[in-house]
C-alpha cells in the first residue's frame, strides 16, 4: 500500500483528535495526525495544563488565608522559579505524547493541512488520502481590533512572562481575565479588568459572580465595566488605554482576553464544500460535516455545547466509534449491531478556575426559578462544615431539585468547587435518588463527605444545619 493512504486523517492533534486516533489505531485502522504546531494542542501546551500548574502556589496561599491569624506569615511566590518549574514540566509534554503516538503506530505529519477534496489533504505540496477525515483545528485567541492592538498580548504570552509587571490589565470579562486576575492580585500587581458590558462571567450565577468580584476588589483588582476602549498607545507613563468618552487607564502589560475564534480559515473548507459559520464548522447529530466522510470535533465545531477539553475528548471518542461503524464490513456484522446512534452529551460540568472557583452543572438557578416544579436549596457548607472545609466559611452551593427531589443542577462557590461539581455531576448523570445518595459510604472526615451528607438530606426532603 502507498504510505500516503490512510483510513483516517486528523487535521489537528489536541484532545479533539488524539483520543479517537488511539481508539482507531487499536482497532487496526491506519491513522495519521497532521499538526502545524506542537503535538497535543492548546490545552496541553498553552492552556489548561500550564494555567493550573501556575495557579498551584496561589491556591495554597488562598487556603492558608482562610485560617486568619492562626497563620502568622503568608508565603510569597517566586515568579521566576515558578516559571522555570512550568517550563521544565509543560514544555516537554508534547514531545512525550508525540513519541507515544508514534510508538502506537500513528503517523505524525508536520505542517499545515489543506483539504483538496473529500478524501485528500495536502501538506506542503504532498498529498495524503483517507477514507475519513476529522477536522480538529480548535480555536485561537481573538484580537480586539483597535488602534495599538499590536501592543497587547494573549493568554499564551501571559503564561510565558519572565518577570511579573507592576501594573497589568486584562481586557474582557470572561473566565480567562478573571482566572488570571486572581493570580495577578496575589503577586501584588496593580490589576485592572476592562469589560464592555455591565458584568463579568455573564454565563454564570451572578450572585456568586458578584461575590467573587467583591473578593477580588478587596485584593486590589479594579473593574472598569461598560467601557469600550478604542485606542492603546505607548507613553512615557506606560501603556495608555482610552475610549471616546474620556476614559483613561495607564498600565504596563495588557492581556487581550476578549474571546476565542474557531480556526476555519486556510484549511480548504470552501474547496470541498464544508459548511461553517462564525461559530465554527457545522455538523449534524453524528458529528459529520456537510461532506459525510469528513467529521469535525472539539472547539472548531459550531455548537451550543460548551467548548471544553472534556467535551472535545467525548466527541473524539464518539467520532472514532462512528467511523468504525461506517467502515465495518456489513457482510460480517448484522445491521442492527452497526446501527449508529446520534451523539448524546451527558451532564457537563463547567468551572471558572478563579480563587475561589465557581462551578456549575445541569439546570441553572435562573431556569429553575422560571419553571414550576423545581426548588432551589442553598447549602452553606462552608459555615456548616467549618473545620472540615478548611475554614472557608463563605463557601456554599445552590442545588436544584425536581418534584421527586432528584438533583437536576447545581452551582458551587468555593476553592474545591471543581472537585465537588464532579461528584454532583455523577449524581445527576446516574439519576440517583436521595435514598441512593444516602447509601453511599465515603471517606470520612473529608470536606466532600460532609457535602454529600448535607446534599443527601436535602434530597430526602430534610433541611438540616450541622
Amino acid at each position: 500500500m502507498n504510505n500516503k493512504h490512510y483510513d483516517v486523517i486528523y487535521i489537528g492533534s489536541g484532545h479533539a483528535a488524539w483520543h479517537g486516533a488511539l481508539i482507531l489505531n487499536q482497532m487496526k485502522k491506519r491513522v495519521a495526525i497532521i499538526e502545524k504546531d506542537k503535538i497535543a494542542g492548546t490545552c496541553t501546551n498553552y492552556g489548561c495544563n500550564p494555567k493550573i500548574l501556575l495557579e498551584g502556589p496561589f491556591e495554597a496561599i488562598e487556603s492558608l488565608k482562610h485560617y486568619g491569624d492562626i497563620v502568622d506569615t503568608l508565603p510569597q511566590v517566586n515568579w521566576s522559579k515558578l516559571m522555570d518549574y512550568k517550563r521544565e514540566t509543560i514544555n516537554p509534554m508534547h514531545e512525550g505524547l508525540e513519541q507515544i503516538f508514534k510508538d502506537q503506530g500513528i503517523d505524525i505529519i508536520k505542517g499545515e493541512g489543506l483539504l483538496k477534496d473529500a478524501h485528500t489533504v495536502s501538506v506542503d505540496g504532498t498529498e495524503y488520502h483517507a477514507k475519513f477525515i476529522v477536522l480538529a483545528t480548535g480555536q485561537r485567541s481573538h484580537v480586539l481590533d483597535i488602534e495599538g492592538k499590536e501592543l497587547m498580548h494573549n493568554s499564551t504570552d501571559f503564561m510565558e512572562l519572565d518577570t511579573f509587571p507592576e501594573r497589568i490589565t486584562f481586557l474582557g470579562g470572561g473566565y480567562i481575565s478573571i482566572e488570571f486576575a486572581s493570580i495577578a492580585a496575589k503577586m501584588g500587581s496593580e490589576v485592572s479588568v476592562i469589560g464592555h458590558s455591565d458584568t463579568v462571567l455573564k454565563q454564570y450565577h451572578q450572585p456568586y459572580v458578584q461575590k467573587l468580584v467583591k473578593k477580588l476588589e478587596g485584593e486590589g483588582v479594579t473593574f472598569h465595566l461598560n467601557i469600550d476602549v478604542n485606542k492603546l498607545e505607548q507613553t512615557e507613563d506606560g501603556l495608555k488605554f482610552t475610549d471616546d468618552k474620556g476614559f483613561e487607564l495607564y498600565t504596563d502589560y495588557v492581556v487581550d482576553a476578549t474571546g476565542r475564534v474557531p480556526n476555519v480559515e486556510g484549511i480548504g473548507l470552501e474547496q470541498v464544500g464544508v459548511d461553517y459559520d462564525k461559530h465554527g464548522i457545522k455538523v449534524n447529530k453524528f458529528m459529520q460535516t456537510s461532506v459525510p466522510n469528513i467529521y469535525a470535533s472539539g472547539d472548531v465545531v459550531s455548537k451550543k455545547t460548551p467548548k471544553l477539553t472534556p467535551t472535545a475528548t467525548f466527541e473524539s471518542n464518539y467520532i472514532a466509534l462512528n467511523i468504525l461503524g461506517n467502515d465495518a464490513d456489513k457482510k460480517k456484522f448484522p445491521l442492527k449491531a452497526l446501527k449508529l446512534l446520534p451523539i448524546k452529551y451527558p451532564a457537563i460540568p463547567n468551572v471558572v478556575y478563579s480563587l475561589p472557583r465557581i462551578a456549575h452543572v445541569g439546570m441553572t438557578v435562573e431556569e429553575a426559578e422560571r419553571k414550576s416544579g423545581y426548588k432551589v436549596k442553598t447549602i452553606k457548607f462552608g459555615e456548616q462544615l467549618e473545620f472540615q472545609y478548611k475554614h472557608e466559611r463563605d463557601a456554599e452551593m445552590k442545588v436544584i431539585l425536581d418534584g421527586r427531589n432528584r438533583l437536576k443542577g447545581a452551582v458551587i462557590y468555593g476553592s474545591a468547587a471543581d472537585d465537588l461539581i464532579n461528584m454532583l455531576t455523577l449524581i445527576i448523570e446516574k439519576k440517583m435518588s436521595g435514598r441512593e445518595v444516602n447509601k453511599l459510604i465515603v471517606a470520612f472526615p473529608s470536606a466532600s463527605s460532609g457535602v454529600i451528607q448535607l446534599l443527601g438530606m436535602h434530597m430526602m426532603g430534610v433541611d438540616i444545619d450541622l
